[in-house]
């Protein structure tokens, strides 16, 4: 079991429950899973560069991404329908407790002027969506073999709707919100 799993079992239900009056501790609010995306709409035609963002993706991640294609054609950005303009991948159970560890613990301290994730990029249904400017922050990416500095986005999906619960949740975690 990975250690931040360890924690929410044994010091963060308890808490919690006592925190709002939460009887059952399957009630209790916990992530579902964490959802990593990367546009990469520029270089959709370039095979060789697709193939290293998606090489990128699977060492941050631990799993191949999935392709996410265009629905619509815009020709603004020459872009076809069914082209594909992103990646993406769903992180669950033990991966998901890994990725949020090492981006907790590791991740987010190696960025510069760091002064803490935002509190209020919560959404209607309480999920935390966080961006990454660059992927270079991850210890698994090396510098030399990525051919452009890309951003990221994450999204935290709790199973409350409840924002403060989740930001409590995120909280007790070690998630480091700004002060």
């Amino acid at each position: 079991m990975n250690r931040l799993q360890e924690k929410y079992q044994r010091q963060i239900i308890p808490l919690m429950q006592k925190e709002f009056a939460i009887k059952n501790k399957m009630a209790v609010p916990k992530i579902v899973k964490i959802i990593v995306n990367v546009g990469i709409g520029d270089i959709a035609k370039d095979k060789t560069k697709r193939q290293k963002s998606i090489d990128t993706l699977v060492k941050i991640c631990g799993q191949k991404p999935m392709r996410m294609a265009a629905k619509k054609a815009v020709s603004e950005f020459r872009i076809r329908e069914g082209d594909i303009v992103g990646l993406k991948c769903s992180l669950r159970g033990k991966r998901m407790y890994q990725f949020l560890d090492k981006l907790i613990s590791i991740v987010l301290p190696r960025i510069r002027d760091f002064q803490g994730v935002k509190k209020n990029a919560f959404d209607k249904q309480a999920n935390y969506n966080l961006g990454l400017t660059e992927q270079i922050v991850f210890p698994e990416v090396d510098y030399d073999t990525i051919d452009r500095v890309r951003g990221l986005e994450m999204a935290i999906v709790s199973n409350t709707d409840k924002v403060i619960q989740a930001r409590r949740l995120l909280e007790l975690m070690g998630m480091p919100f700004e002060k």
